[in-house]
């Protein structure tokens, strides 16, 4: 009798154990973009602490970067990973709509 030979099954990743990498897009220390930061910050130590990384992309200084990732406005949030990407625009204080934005809701 030929023997069935299982393959490893993948493994979703929940919510709760993927790493994201977000990118926040400002144009200096303006207070938008400082209220955007401390919102971001604040959302992902209560959802998911540990598992997240921030860059900061400040276009006075590198404004060809926006290029990129097609930024028009800011403070604009990008998360890369993981996929699908996403962008929200604003300062973040909508929670609800950040952390549905961020798929951690």
């Amino acid at each position: 009798m030929p023997r069935k030979i299982s393959r490893p099954r993948a493994v979703a990743k929940s919510p709760k154990t993927r790493r994201l990498q977000l990118r926040l897009y400002v144009a200096g220390q303006t207070p938008r973009s400082i209220a955007a930061l401390a919102n971001l910050k604040q959302a992902c130590e209560e959802r998911v602490p540990g598992k997240y990384e921030i860059e900061i992309i400040d276009l006075l200084k590198k404004p060809q970067l926006a290029s990129g990732d097609q930024i028009l406005a800011v403070p604009t949030l990008v998360r890369s990973l993981p996929p699908p990407i996403r962008k929200i625009i604003g300062d973040l204080s909508n929670k609800e709509k950040l952390l549905i934005g961020l798929d951690i809701a």
